[in-house]
């Protein structure tokens, strides 16, 4: 982390979990454990349905409720998706886009993946925009590459100006839901590629500005080594987000 630098967030991705009636009881559970916490912003990405019910759970605290996904049109015959001015008038901020389960399981592509991100912004949205390698990809010794080109591909069309609303995660494919983490110094390598392939598009100053965080399987474990090193500003967090004990460590492990 560099503080003096750039904002530290700590997400959860709740993915396909919690109904409204257990956000709720998470929310009201895990907000006085969090209270105080100032080393970070502190960000829930939810399922459409909960997000409602997790947003008032959390009033009056220092929690924010994000989308897991948007359209990238503004309305039409889309059946089943959700627009960036629905999320929105809802009271949405944060949103997720370009997560490795989307580009795997529904057929995500660079290419829609930068239609979301240039809907989410044009909406005032703060993207949170995952990008990372596969293991075969990392074993061929060109992880600088893949995402340096996603970095570029995805962020096509985005201005200066609108990298302020901009988070990127690295998610290193290989490493989630598997158990397998990246070393911290994998990480740190790997967030500072990204950082250089900003630089190459934004200059030094943008670059050296955008939170990048590690989103392979950080935990209560590792989050405080991670979070140590230079390029690492925070985690987008899976599995131990669900957990209010564990993500609580977590957020302690960004300081104050």
């Amino acid at each position: 982390m560099n503080k003096a630098k750039r904002k530290v967030v700590i997400a959860g991705n709740w993915k396909m979990n919690f109904t409204p009636s257990e956000a709720d009881k998470f929310i009201r559970e895990i907000k006085p454990m969090l209270a105080g916490k100032s080393g970070c912003e502190i960000v829930f990405c939810a399922p459409y349905v909960t997000i409602a019910a997790a947003q008032k759970a959390a009033e009056g605290s220092n929690i924010n409720i994000g989308a897991e996904n948007v359209h990238f049109a503004e309305k039409g015959a889309y059946t089943g998706e959700v627009s960036a001015a629905m999320l929105k008038e809802c009271g949405v901020q944060y949103v997720i886009i370009g997560h490795s389960e989307r580009r795997q399981y529904f057929a995500e592509t660079d290419a829609t993946v930068n239609a979301r991100v240039k809907a989410a912004l044009a909406a005032g949205m703060t993207v949170i925009l995952c990008l990372g390698e596969v293991k075969e990809q990392r074993l061929s010794g060109i992880t600088r590459e893949v995402v340096s080109m996603q970095t570029k591909l995805d962020l096509e069309g985005v201005t200066a100006e609108q990298m302020k609303n901009v988070i990127i995660a690295y998610e290193p494919v290989w490493a989630i839901g598997t158990g397998l983490t990246a070393t911290p110094e994998q990480a740190d390598e790997t967030c500072g590629q990204i950082r250089d392939a900003l630089a190459e598009i934004y200059g030094r100053e943008i670059a050296d500005g955008t939170t990048i965080q590690y989103g392979g399987s950080m935990n209560e474990k590792n989050a405080a080594e991670l979070l140590a090193k230079e390029n690492v500003d925070g985690g987008l967090i899976g599995g131990a987000s669900l957990v209010p004990e564990k993500f609580k460590v977590i957020v302690e492990a960004a300081g104050n």
